[in-house]
């Protein structure tokens, strides 16, 4: 019998208690790649494209909800380092009924310069040509179009609740891109004609600036050309507009530490425990072993095996746990995106929470195995237990 084979045999002696403590790691390992996943999502370095390091959202400097004047986009172009610059609306309205499976993001916005701003956004040039000479066209995501079958040329009506109109659209176009963001967009102009108040006014400005290295001076550029007017502007990265949003929801950061801390300390307590007790009950067989020849270092090997394997089980099988759950979340009504991305992000996370398992079954194993291992033969014939 080789040693790995006497490790397994080992190992799964007690199948219940092995597949209960498999469990018991595999819950905070769940937990720990999910959230770990999310956090990278959150705050990676990249959440879109590489287009969104040159991209930038101006808005009204008090809250999103404050709308700021439309003439501003025409300053902002003239600004050294700005190549585009489009409005954006927030409709939100009912899409069939109110329910969260029929929500998604619905924007007014330019059709002759939205695509330039967003270039990764990639649409038929026909299809663009379409929207752009059709005031009441729209165009959609392409996962969004599959979910509700919309093919080009279907009539889409939005019923407005900030804004008391009724769009009656038409798809004029079908977009892609590498990361689906589930949205719907049209030509403001068409609810600037029905509502008087919406005139003039924009939510935010998405800005293309022309290399990343400018970023930061336009950024501040813009605010201080609107820095004394009745609505003065706070310009951000898309990065910083997207995790301004997350704020809201408190100290996301310290949350998911704390988590994953307790998460890790579970699984010390866990795999400490069973490996405790399993090499008391082996005492005499310890006695047994050394009697054979086996070394100490080898019974140290062997229990530190067990303990390792057991622990890398049950990483695996919550890290695959935490993957389901992910997938699951891009269907989601709200926040598809993001799932979208924590799930591209799991590849990363897995390995280390793998790792995480072995070091928690390494350091749970060592002290009790090392204990065991030093254990005289004729102590441990004498043992009762």
């Amino acid at each position: 019998m080789t040693l790995a084979r006497f490790v397994r045999k080992n190992a799964f002696r007690n199948k219940r208690r092995t597949f209960l403590t498999i469990l018991s790691i595999a819950f905070p390992l769940l937990l720990l790649s999910f959230l770990m996943s999310i956090w990278r999502a959150f705050f990676g370095d990249d959440l879109r494209s590489a287009q969104s390091n040159q991209r930038l959202i101006t808005r009204h400097k008090v809250s999103l909800a404050n709308l700021v004047p439309g003439y501003y986009r025409d300053k902002i172009r003239h600004i050294p380092g700005v190549t585009h610059v489009v409005n954006m609306n927030w409709f939100g309205g009912i899409y069939k009924d109110t329910t969260q499976k029929n929500f998604f993001a619905r924007f007014g916005t330019d059709p002759e310069e939205f695509f330039d701003v967003y270039p990764e956004l990639t649409i038929p040039p026909d299809q663009l040509e379409a929207w752009k000479k059709d005031r009441a066209g729209c165009v959609a995501d392409a996962e969004l179009a599959k979910k509700y079958g919309w093919k080009v040329g279907d009539r889409i009506v939005l019923q407005g609740d900030i804004y008391p109109i009724r769009l009656d659209l038409t798809l004029r176009g079908i977009f892609t891109a590498q990361l689906a963001n589930n949205s719907l967009y049209f030509n403001q102009k068409y609810v600037e004609e029905g509502v008087a108040f919406a005139k003039g006014q924009a939510g935010f400005f998405g800005i293309m600036v022309d290399s990343p290295q400018n970023v930061e001076r336009v950024s501040h550029a813009v605010d201080a050309t609107f820095a004394n007017a009745p609505e003065p502007t706070r310009t951000e990265t898309e990065k910083a507009f997207g995790l301004s949003f997350v704020a809201m929801l408190g100290n996301v950061k310290a949350f998911i530490l704390v988590i994953s801390s307790a998460a890790v300390f579970t699984i010390l307590l866990v795999s400490g425990n069973t490996i405790a007790m399993s090499i008391r009950e082996r005492t005499r067989e310890v006695a047994v072993l050394k009697t054979l020849g086996f070394t100490q270092r080898t019974i140290l090997g062997l229990f530190i095996g067990e303990a390792l394997a057991i622990a890398f089980i049950g990483g695996v099988l919550g890290t695959l746990i935490a993957l389901v759950f992910l997938a699951g979340g891009t269907h989601a009504p709200q926040g598809a995106q993001m799932f979208l991305i924590a799930l591209r992000e799991w590849k990363f996370t897995a390995p280390t929470s793998w790792a995480v398992a072995l070091l928690a079954g390494l350091l749970s194993s060592a002290i009790p195995a090392y204990g065991a291992s030093r254990t005289g033969i004729v102590d441990g014939l004498r043992h009762i237990g």
